[in-house]
């Protein structure tokens, strides 16, 4: 898959098969429309791409800095590439980019930069300045400019917009499980290993801090949760806290990771986090010896957990 962080930076000379959309999280849902568009490439006479806009709109138009997404771009582009994409396109969002009127959207970027040949999106898809262009005046574009429109039905579209709600939801309220059946792999989240004040150390559990620089990523609630990780081609699974360490008094959230049986030095390592299930919520204990008991109980129910995944 190529990545392009413009439409100006594509220049295929095929003409593509095209979706447009957020598809924050890559679900299920979001799977089967990259499946519709890969079968459309017709033996590869076409090529399969997908147009994105980062930011996400509502962070630009409403200046919603509240808003939480599933996947940052380079989580998204990474899930991406399994499906047989062809092409992703990032264009930059902006106010002028919001200004250009429905016509200008199709005939300056769809076809002249884009090169379309068919566009497969939700019945209720809406486009243009201020987003008066709904999938009828697409219709009648793709008969003006000679290329085809295939309708994903509403029932499909409904489906898509419930799982990610539900994603959201379930990871806000920790229950992991729904949340990766939904998306159809375990949710993970990326970050830089940085050095912390190493008190797991001295309670016998050893953590990687973890530092996530895009603060729009959706974390699962405060809390204590089995994950795993692929580090230097081994697999390695561990404990997860994420929350505001109340038993030591910190103020500021934090994410770390105590890995099993695993001696690597992983400072400055970039490391994505697969999450598999909660454990338990966040609590203050009455000392660090409450505390390390009670990660004595995480880890052996970890391990059993674990044991029955193999």
């Amino acid at each position: 898959m190529k990545t392009h962080y413009s439409v100006f930076d594509f220049n295929q000379l095929k003409q593509t098969i095209i979706t447009i959309g957020t598809f924050d999280g890559v679900h299920l849902g979001h799977q089967s429309i990259l499946k519709k568009v890969v079968e459309a490439k017709e033996n590869n006479t076409y090529e399969a791409s997908l147009l994105t806009f980062f930011p996400h709109p509502r962070m630009v138009l409403q200046q919603d800095t509240s808003i939480k997404l599933l996947n940052t771009i380079d989580e998204k582009a990474e899930l991406l590439d399994k499906f047989g994409i062809d092409n992703l396109i990032i264009h930059p969002f902006d106010a002028a980019f919001s200004n250009l009127s429905a016509e200008e959207f199709v005939k300056e970027i769809l076809i002249d930069r884009l090169n379309i040949h068919k566009i497969i999106i939700g019945h209720d898809h809406r486009f243009g300045k201020n987003r008066t262009a709904d999938i009828s005046d697409l219709i009648l574009f793709g008969k003006k400019y000679g290329f085809e429109v295939e309708q994903i039905n509403a029932h499909e579209i409904d489906e898509i917009a419930i799982s990610s709600t539900k994603i959201r939801k379930a990871l806000m309220e920790g229950n992991i499980k729904l949340a990766n059946q939904f998306l159809g792999y375990s949710y993970f989240i990326s970050g830089k290993v940085i050095e912390g004040k190493k008190i797991g150390r001295t309670l016998g559990f050893p953590t990687a801090n973890i530092q996530i620089n895009e603060s729009y990523k959706l974390l699962p609630k405060n809390g204590v949760y089995i994950v795993s990780s692929e580090i230097n081609d081994s697999l390695y699974f561990g404990m997860m806290n994420i929350g505001k360490n109340p038993t030591i008094g910190e103020n500021d959230q934090s994410i770390e990771v105590h890995y099993f049986d695993m001696s690597e030095n992983i400072y400055n390592e970039k490391l994505k986090i697969s999450i598999l299930e909660h454990i338990r919520d966040e609590r203050k204990f009455n000392s660090l010896s409450d505390l390390q008991a009670q990660l004595e109980k995480d880890k052996l129910f970890s391990l059993n957990y674990i044991q029955n995944l193999k």
